[in-house]
């Protein structure tokens, strides 16, 4: 088993979680907050939009059965990159679209990428590539959040039809 950790911001870190957890080759999903400049930020203080934080996930998988190319596609395929600061009625800075590297292999794919896939998009792509610092794990109950609440009236509005886009479009990946 080759282990690998990366962590990525695309909007709610309840989404994102939800997508990956599903994955052949992911090990463990963990929302958290990276990217800010705040010390141990929890929740309340992300919302404000102040501590420079975003809602990222964290992700340890084992690159033999999943690459982190693969990661990216999702990634790219399950929130919108063009969108500065915001996923759909989220806003702020703490919903921005983010790959934070954590080696400069994952650099200069997550640049790949973004250069292939730039004609997908009508709109420029807007996702920072920045080096990973520090991830601060989320409160508990933010842990597996969509598995746990799945009739919260968020889930069942957003994250559920990301959801079951992504398991339609990415059935060989599926645990």
């Amino acid at each position: 088993m080759s282990q690998e950790i990366t962590t990525l911001a695309g909007g709610c870190f309840w989404c994102l979680e939800a997508v990956y957890a599903d994955l052949k080759g992911v090990a463990k999903v963990e929302s958290g907050y990276s990217g800010g400049l705040t010390s141990n930020p929890n929740y309340q203080a992300i919302c404000t939009g102040e501590t420079g934080h975003a809602e990222v996930v964290q992700i340890s998988f084992d690159t033999i059965i999943i690459s982190f190319d693969d990661l990216l596609r999702v990634f790219f395929s399950i929130h919108n990159p063009t969108t500065l600061n915001r996923q759909g009625a989220d806003v702020g800075t703490q919903y921005r679209s983010a790959i934070f590297y954590h080696s400069d292999e994952q650099k200069e794919k997550a640049e790949k990428i973004i250069k292939e896939i730039a004609g997908e998009w009508e709109n420029p792509i807007v996702t920072e590539v920045v080096p990973f610092e520090k991830f601060y794990k989320a409160e508990q109950y933010h842990q597996n959040y969509f598995a746990t609440n799945p009739n919260q009236p968020y889930c069942r509005a957003v994250i559920s039809p990301k959801v079951e886009k992504f398991r339609k479009n990415f059935v060989v990946k599926l645990k």
